[in-house]
């Protein structure tokens, strides 16, 4: 491996960051977009109950808040459903807004990544080829393996970002669309929300 990197050159160097990068970015969403720490099983029925109860206070609703993204957008609603529906419905959709941007964290890095990997790889390729046809000049074309030893260098690079852009876009893709799905979840647990609140107290005031 360390021979393949020294052949392709110095651009090997960036190629080589950005794989690492990109292999952080996507273990550390891997483990962050797990659904059970965005969405945590039953919470939408736990948070209801305690609703009736009355056991909810600024501590509770603190607590909430900071325990998931749901629970983000949770606590978003309890706060303004005294307001009446359409404001708790925009402070949950604001939360949503910034849960969702929260979700994509690092997403465009990984998608750069996955774009300027190839051309970095390219520009090795040109670079590498410059330095053969510097060489066809000086030593002229007797010598076949000086000749395909150049071309294959000059390769080396396009085939490094290749390997790391199409594993860097098939991520980025992967985590956008679990981000998308797990938005939706995310805004149809607050919709039922304003529906049990408001059509709660709908219910009891006829």
């Amino acid at each position: 491996m360390l021979e393949i990197i020294q052949a392709g050159g110095w651009l090997m160097l960036p190629i080589l960051l950005c794989s690492i990068v990109a292999a952080a970015i996507s273990v550390e969403r891997l483990w962050s977009l797990q659904r059970t720490r965005i969405l945590p099983k039953n919470l939408l029925a736990q948070t209801w109950t305690s609703l009736k109860q009355e056991e909810f206070d600024q501590q509770r609703i603190r607590d909430l808040r900071s325990g998931s993204p749901l629970g983000h957008v949770l606590a978003a609603g309890i706060s303004n459903a005294k307001r009446g529906r359409e404001i708790m419905k925009e402070a949950m959709e604001e939360a949503i807004t910034q849960v969702n941007h929260d979700l994509e964290r690092y997403l465009t890095a990984l998608g750069t990544i996955a774009s300027i990997a190839p051309l970095l790889g390219l520009l090795g390729t040109v670079v590498g080829m410059i330095d053969v046809f510097n060489s066809l000049m000086l030593e002229g074309a007797g010598n076949a393996n000086v000749l395909a030893g150049g071309i294959s260098t000059a390769l080396i690079t396009t085939a490094a970002g290749l390997s790391v852009a199409i594993p860097a876009l098939m991520f980025h893709r992967f985590f956008l669309r679990r981000v998308d799905e797990i938005v939706v979840d995310v805004e149809t647990e607050s919709s039922k929300l304003v529906d049990m609140i408001h059509g709660h107290e709908e219910a009891a005031g006829h």
